[in-house]
């Protein structure tokens, strides 16, 4: 083998800020892969860590997680048996040595034998629901079934509650079915029962067809993954054809449902939902919100937090046209079933696109943008700078008195828009440090002395506006050029990863394709010197949100890369907006006692509880007592949803878009949503009080 001189040769051109095969057995390849990831991450992490014994231990403990993180399979011996590699796999990724992977897939395979030959036994009896018995769930603090036995008892409860579910709902819908149709057949609860355990037995069948066909070079992905995870959490192994759905995903088109999925803890759970998707349009899913079951038309639903999430990916997407059935457990704890139908899922929905604002004769300027998108193949086509340049010289010709700039939900993007983009509300000056693998630092700076938009602004935020989205709201705070408004702080992303082809990087040999990496090897700092890495940026007025108290930042990441400061940029804060702190002072006054916040904050503490419990129950009555309370609570909060706004808007034509019934649509349920969102009508008020005159005004009513 022969690596290349040059590690920045092998680097894409394409710089991203965040957004989130081979064949059979082949050792020899194996070998080759962990010494070539190893080179690259040494190499070209931004922070490489020393492959030691610390290493080793976090790398098991991923790995094992990554593989058994429910304790389906492993017994405590087999832990056991295995923690003697704990502090060797450092020693092993330096011979290029697979030794602790053999030995962990192959006891995996004999348990997962065992299993597929006991499981059906336990599900020949009927269950008895009223007996008062429960399933703890959390298993990270579990130990592993000692004996086979215990793994037996383990797999019962798991399909009682299966079945529970499953028979709770034939009895609710058997009572609808005697309700509206006199011809309906009752059936026994015996029958109920029965059909509730065949159909956990059915689940369990398909699961297990599934991991049948999981070839080795997946699990070893699994493997690869578990040693990338530990430089930090945004460096990640592709596979030749997770590469490709790679760069399908950054192109945005795509078949499916329109949702972006993540799985931690044996749970996938719905991290974005994509504007102008199937489930964006028919109001399905929301951020939070765990896949629990999926199940094609005529079907019966499969399980699928056991699964890989590439392999649960494959069952929800699928041809347009095509239904499909998503068992869905809801932030609030509602558990339901979801049919959604499939569609081509564009990046124009993807967008910014702008709204008229008009509030007590005054218009305002509403932006929205879901990513910093850019075409890197053409640069001559839109960019998420160039169609947000265009919707401000459109609202600042419809003689608005004040921009809102809405980044919430925005995970990044391209660099070269932020800065673009920052320096639409700027005259010339810095915007963001950065720093490479070595430690060389940058400055990007808008050089342009021209100024699009010099009125009042107000940048909103959430705990999952991200990285590019960060930088940008970073930078007007420290030219004090914009109100950031919206949740305590960003998600705390300061780092850019480079995708690299590990093809590049070995000539000659007949290996076969490698697949790539993707590396961390850039870090952003404010220009005031602070990084946005785990801190986030920190907004001036904080609004709370239902997922206020749930773990979602990049603090919560597995290990992430610490927080620090360099010396900051020379820059001249924004003279202009001489009444700063009194629209802060107003904006406090306004929310202290709004009743909205405090049904909000009472929501996002019931969510907190709700993720915080493990505890179920397999008994009938305690589980439709607690499924009744559940629906009572929920029904405490629907003053959010009934909200409404005494705000007008008016959306605005895209320019060269043919205006159909399938764009009207979608823009008047954006108004809608808008017309609903409590957020906006503080961010006007905002907007309101920045351009007061205040010379009108005494000083008492302004200190109030």
């Amino acid at each position: 083998m022969r690596l290349s001189g040059l590690f920045v040769v092998i680097i894409f051109s394409m710089i991203l800020i965040g957004s989130s095969s081979f064949e059979g057995e082949n050792p020899d390849k194996d070998k080759l892969l962990i010494e070539v990831i190893a080179y690259v991450m040494q190499r070209g992490h931004y922070n490489p860590k020393d492959i030691d014994n610390s290493f080793s231990e976090h790398v098991f403990d991923n790995f094992i997680q990554g593989i058994d993180g429910q304790h389906r399979f492993f017994l405590q011996s087999d832990i056991n048996n295995l923690k003697r590699f704990r502090y060797e796999i450092d020693d092993q990724i330096k011979r290029a040595d697979i030794s602790f992977f053999n030995m962990t897939y192959d006891k995996l395979l004999t348990r997962m034998g065992q299993v597929k030959e006991f499981y059906s036994e336990l599900l020949n009896d009927p269950f008895d629901f009223s007996i008062k018995d429960s399933i703890n769930l959390n298993f990270e603090k579990l130990p592993y079934a000692r004996t086979l036995n215990g793994l037996k008892e383990l797999w019962r409860k798991r399909f009682k509650l299966s079945t529970l579910e499953y028979y709770s709902d034939l009895l609710e819908q058997q009572d609808y079915e005697i309700e509206n149709d006199s011809t309906y057949q009752i059936k026994s609860k015996i029958e109920l029962e029965q059909e509730a355990r065949k159909k956990t037995k059915e689940n369990i069948k398909s699961y297990f067809e599934i991991f049948d066909e999981v070839e080795r070079n997946e699990w070893f992905s699994i493997y690869i993954n578990s040693i990338t995870l530990e430089f930090d959490p945004h460096s990640n192994y592709f596979e030749p054809d997770k590469k490709e759905e790679f760069d399908q995903n950054i192109s945005g088109k795509f078949e499916g449902i329109g949702a972006r999925l993540q799985k931690k803890d044996q749970v996938v759970e719905i991290v974005e939902v994509i504007v102008g998707g199937p489930v964006w349009k028919a109001k399905a899913l929301e951020v939070g919100d765990v896949i629990l079951k999926v199940a094609q038309k005529d079907e019966d639903a499969v399980e699928i937090g056991p699964m890989r999430l590439s392999d649960a990916v494959k069952l929800i997407k699928g041809p347009k046209g095509t239904q499909v059935y998503l068992t869905v457990k809801r932030v609030s704890g509602v558990i339901e079933e979801v049919i959604i139908n499939r569609d081509v899922v564009e990046l124009e929905e993807s967008y910014a696109k702008s709204s008229i604002i008009q509030k007590n004769e005054k218009k305002y300027g509403f932006i929205q943008l879901p990513k910093f998108y850019i075409d890197f193949k053409d640069q001559n086509s839109r960019n998420a700078a160039s169609d947000v340049k265009r919707e401000l010289l459109a609202l600042k010709k419809s003689d608005v008195s004040g921009i809102i700039l809405d980044l919430r939900n925005n995970g990044g993007g391209s660099l070269r828009t932020v800065v673009d983009i920052t320096g639409f509300f700027i005259d010339k000056g810095p915007v963001v440090q950065v720093k490479t693998t070595g430690g060389a630092k940058d400055v990007l700076s808008d050089e342009d002395p021209t100024i699009v938009w010099d009125g009042s602004l107000v940048v909103m935020v959430n705990q999952f506006s991200a990285s590019a989205s960060e930088i940008l709201a970073a930078a007007l705070q420290d030219y004090k050029r914009a109100i950031i408004l919206g949740s305590k702080q960003t998600f705390g992303k300061g780092t850019v990863q480079n995708v690299i082809d590990l093809n590049r990087i070995i000539s000659g040999g007949t290996h076969g394709d490698l697949g790539a990496v993707k590396v961390t090897t850039d870090k952003f700092y404010r220009i005031n010197g602070g990084s946005t890495q785990l801190e986030g940026v920190r907004s001036d007025i904080v609004l709370k949100n239902q997922y206020s108290y749930i773990e979602v930042g990049e603090k919560d990441q597995e290990s992430p890369l610490t927080w620090d400061k360099i010396e900051p940029t020379i820059y001249k804060q924004w003279g202009n907006q001489t009444n700063f702190d009194y629209a802060l002072s107003q904006s406090e006054n306004r929310l202290k006692d709004n009743p909205y916040i405090q049904i909000i904050e009472q929501q996002a503490r019931r969510i907190q509880a709700q993720q915080d419990n493990y505890i179920y129950t397999l008994n009938y009555d305690d589980y439709i007592t607690e499924r009744d309370i559940n629906k009572k609570i929920i029904d405490k909060f629907s003053v959010l949803k009934d909200y409404k706004s005494d705000l007008t808007f008016e959306w605005t034509l895209d320019p060269g878009l043919p205006v159909d019934d399938s764009v009207i649509e979608r823009k008047n349920r954006w108004i809608e949503a808008l017309e609903r969102d409590f957020y906006i009508s503080e961010a006007v008020s905002v907007l309101e009080d920045l351009n007061i005159n205040l010379e009108n005004y005494p000083i008492a009513q302004i200190k109030k």
